[in-house]
C-alpha cells in the first residue's frame, strides 16, 4: 500500500497516473498547497522541501518526494516502465531529467508569468514563452517516427505528459507540434491517464488539444 501525499498539479499528476498504471493499492491524502498545508510538521516530516508529491511505501517504510525520485522508485520496484538494459535504461532516465530540469520548471514559470500575473513582467513573459517554445520543439523532434518518446511507453511519457496538458496556460498551439499533439492524445486515451489526472480531486478538463 503507497500513502500517497498529492494535490492536482503536473508533479503530482506524473505519480498518480504511474500509481494507476502500475494498478498499485495507494490511499489518497490532500495536501492543499493553497492553505499552506504543505507546512505541516507531519507532512515536513515526508517532504522536507515542503513540496507534492511525496510518498510513504508502507510495505519497505521508504518516504520519498520530489516526483522523479518516486517514478524512478516505482518504476523500478515493480518492474514496468523503466527498461532493464542500460542503453533502454539510460535514454529514459535522461528523458526523465530532461522533464524535472526543462519542461517542467520552464513551463511553470511561464504558468506563473503568462498565465497567473500577465503584464506585471513583460521580459519575463517572453523569456520562458520562447524557451518553453523551444523544449516543445526539441519534444517534437524526439518524437519523429515514435509512438512515444523512448520507443516504448514509460515514465518519461507519464512524466512530461501532464505538463503538455496545460499546453495553452504556457500559450502553446499543439497544432504547431503535431507529432507533441499526436503524443498528447495517444496517451489522453489510456484509462491510467485519466484516472490519474483527477486524483485527489476533479480539478479540471483535459484540454483537448
Amino acid at each position: 500500500m503507497i500513502d500517497f501525499y498529492t494535490w492536482p498539479t503536473p508533479n503530482c499528476r506524473k505519480v498518480s497516473i504511474l500509481l494507476e498504471e502500475l494498478g498499485l493499492p495507494y490511499e489518497v491524502h490532500p495536501v492543499d498547497i493553497n492553505d499552506g498545508a504543505q507546512h505541516a510538521l507531519d507532512f515536513l516530516a515526508i517532504s522536507p522541501n515542503n513540496k507534492v508529491p511525496a510518498i510513504v511505501d508502507r510495505d519497505t517504510g521508504i518516504a520519498l518526494f520530489e516526483s522523479g525520485a518516486i517514478l524512478l522508485y516505482l518504476a523500478e520496484k515493480h518492474g514496468k516502465f523503466l527498461p532493464k538494459e542500460p542503453q533502454a535504461k539510460a535514454e529514459v532516465t535522461q528523458w526523465l531529467m530532461w522533464q524535472m530540469g526543462g519542461l517542467g520548471p520552464m513551463a511553470g514559470q511561464a504558468h506563473h508569468f503568462l498565465k497567473n500575473n500577465p503584464g506585471k513582467a513583460p521580459y519575463a513573459e517572453d523569456r520562458f514563452k520562447t524557451e518553453v517554445a523551444r523544449l516543445y520543439r526539441v519534444l517534437n523532434q524526439q518524437l519523429d517516427g515514435r509512438e512515444y518518446i523512448c520507443g516504448d511507453y514509460s515514465i518519461a511519457d507519464m512524466a512530461s505528459w501532464p505538463w503538455v496538458s496545460r499546453h495553452e496556460w504556457h500559450q502553446i498551439d499543439l497544432a504547431d507540434y503535431p507529432n507533441v499533439r499526436a503524443w498528447y492524445r495517444r496517451l489522453r486515451l489510456r484509462d491510467a491517464v485519466q484516472n490519474g489526472y483527477h486524483v485527489p480531486v476533479f480539478a479540471n478538463e483535459i484540454p483537448t488539444g
